[in-house]
């Protein structure tokens, strides 16, 4: 085939999946993903973008996770620091791996930059894109992955939606895709992990924790992150909560979180707080152990959301939006932006209700719904957007 070569036909393409990770949550979503399609038989392979890359944040996972080792890792992402930069070599890192491999479908999940190279990619090269986690929004334009999360959908062939607002969102915004209701796979995935996490895990242990009398935290979103008085406000009001609830709670910093501490000079200031404890990011087992067995979890993750939901824990998210209602309407969710009464607040009335409440993401079988589905397109693909006949009827009627 030519260098020159810009886009592919139908019949260059192969009848294979590519899964683009490059995020810790990337990863678990897409664990369940990849059993499943080696279970079916599907030939697929995996692209790595190098977004999140260290041990514990993220090779660890492959192993944790009985995942195969991606076959190709995309270099570079970690010399740049803007959303612009680092998704430029994302993007150019996973065209050439797709050139190469030539898949017909390309399956990006969530709202990272990763998910935007690969599908921006796929879409240029005319290969399908299939979105797990499609439907999401925060409406929050201040937020980078909103912008994603828009920009994705739009351009996918399959929308793999979690749960029926998901998908009322996609028929409002008259998305042109194949919409399916599937659940989501990070319930697989939790689900699936916890009775290892249970049997293996010693970090409770580790920790000096007791089940049920701590709590948890994590933070890395640049909103809460990259502004001092932001931060210190969000690791203030933590350390107030933990003192009013009179347990220690146990911050799993972020590696971007702990460059910040360092850069702003925080790092005494806030390994003093009270009742506050700053440790490495955990393996995700480690981390679904501790997840859990916490009284409360604070946190601006959107998967951390989803999984203290499903494991029962009630949440106390440091933002003033979340791409997951549907945790706020079951009570497993509070919002409190990074204002510290208002996390103080938030997290009493967190824990003060029960937390019986019903998982609203599915029943833990996403992952093979999704690769029914993809395996149905590889077969038939779908009809997007305008078709040449179709076209040429709106030509004559014109």
């Amino acid at each position: 085939m030519s260098k020159d070569v810009k886009t592919f036909g139908a019949k260059d393409l192969n009848k294979e999946v590519c899964c683009i990770v490059g995020t810790r949550p990337g990863i678990v979503m897409f664990a369940p993903i990849i059993h499943e399609l080696k279970k079916q038989g599907v030939p697929f392979f995996v692209v790595h973008t190098g977004q999140h890359y260290s041990p514990n944040m993220d090779s660890d996972f492959f192993r944790d996770l009985d995942l195969p080792q991606p076959e190709y890792r995309v270099e570079g992402v970690s010399d740049h620091s803007t959303h612009g930069g680092q998704t430029s070599v994302m993007l150019a890192g996973i065209e050439k791996a797709l050139m190469e491999r030539r898949p017909a479908l390309v399956m990006v999940g969530g709202d990272a930059n990763t998910n935007l190279a690969g599908a921006l990619a796929a879409r240029k090269l005319n290969m399908m894109v299939a979105h797990v986690e499609s439907g999401n929004r925060s409406y929050d334009w201040r937020m980078p992955e909103e912008h994603n999360r828009v920009i994705i959908d739009h351009i996918s062939d399959l929308l793999f939606a979690s749960d029926d607002m998901a998908m009322d969102i996609l028929e409002k915004e008259a998305i042109h895709g194949r919409k399916i209701k599937t659940g989501n796979t990070i319930v697989d995935a939790s689900l699936q992990n916890l009775e290892i996490a249970m049997e293996k895990s010693t970090a409770i242990n580790d920790l000096g924790l007791t089940v049920g009398e701590y709590g948890l935290m994590t933070a890395h979103r640049e909103e809460n992150v990259d502004k001092k008085d932001v931060l210190e406000n969000l690791l203030s009001g933590v350390s107030s909560a933990a003192v009013d609830l009179n347990i220690p709670v146990v911050f799993l910093a972020h590696p971007r979180t702990q460059k910040r501490l360092k850069e702003f000079g925080l790092n005494e200031w806030a390994q003093s707080l009270p009742n506050l404890t700053i440790r490495e990011p955990a393996g995700y087992l480690d981390f679904i152990r501790l997840l859990k067995g916490a009284k409360i979890f604070f946190t601006d993750s959107g998967g951390g959301q989803q999984e203290a939901c499903i494991h029962h824990c009630p949440c106390v998210t440091t933002r003033n939006t979340s791409e997951w209602p549907d945790t706020i309407k079951v009570g497993a969710n509070r919002l409190a932006g990074n204002d510290p009464e208002l996390i103080r607040s938030q997290a009493k009335m967190a824990i003060a209700q029960d937390n019986n409440w019903d998982i609203p993401f599915g029943d833990g079988t996403a992952a093979k719904q999704i690769v029914e589905a993809c395996v149905e397109a590889l077969e038939s693909p779908p009809r997007i957007g305008i078709q040449p006949d179709e076209m040429q009827e709106l030509k004559t009627a014109l």
